[in-house]
């Protein structure tokens, strides 16, 4: 058995090229045209909200987080998310999205929205944002649109087009 010395960091500037090479393998070519990537296209993400996770010094997996304004909302876009293969089932986007949705709320984010999979991201808390509520630039399945609310009224909120902000 093969052993880890995982380790979580806040992303810097010298882990860009593992994480373009996590995320091609993670997603290929065609998540430029994905809607997500619309929006991740309009302004760079936060850094000190990003994180990557090491093991023995190999990046092996990251999660980023986009400023965005989501209808009335000052929140975050989670994403991508990629796990290398060598070391996906080990808990490590689990891990990853914890610690980023922790840390957006510290530093006062009001909702933490993805594209994904119901099926993974709703046990880690997050919940299925109204049908249609948000309007991305790009065509995107709005069962897949999650949020994880800052409070109640986050949710009443949510309405209207969802793009980049700056800080």
């Amino acid at each position: 058995m093969k052993k880890h010395d995982l380790v979580y960091l806040t992303e810097d500037a010298t882990h860009h090229d593992a994480i373009e090479l996590i995320n091609e393998e993670a997603f290929g070519p065609g998540r430029f045209v994905r809607a997500a990537a619309r929006i991740r296209e309009q302004g760079p993400h936060d850094q000190a909200l990003s994180y990557i996770c090491a093991d023995r010094g190999e990046t092996i997996a990251s999660v980023r987080m986009t400023p965005v304004t989501a209808g009335g909302v000052k929140g975050h876009l989670l994403g991508p998310l990629a796990v290398r293969p060598s070391h996906k089932n080990m808990g490590i986007g689990r891990e990853l999205v914890r610690i980023a949705v922790e840390t957006a709320r510290k530093k006062g984010s009001e909702a933490i929205i993805l594209v994904g999979d119901p099926p993974y991201y709703m046990p880690l808390g997050f919940e299925k944002v109204a049908y249609g509520a948000l309007a991305f630039p790009g065509p995107v399945d709005p069962g897949r649109v999650l949020v994880i609310p800052a409070s109640a009224e986050t949710h009443d909120k949510l309405k209207g087009e969802i793009k980049w902000r700056a800080g």
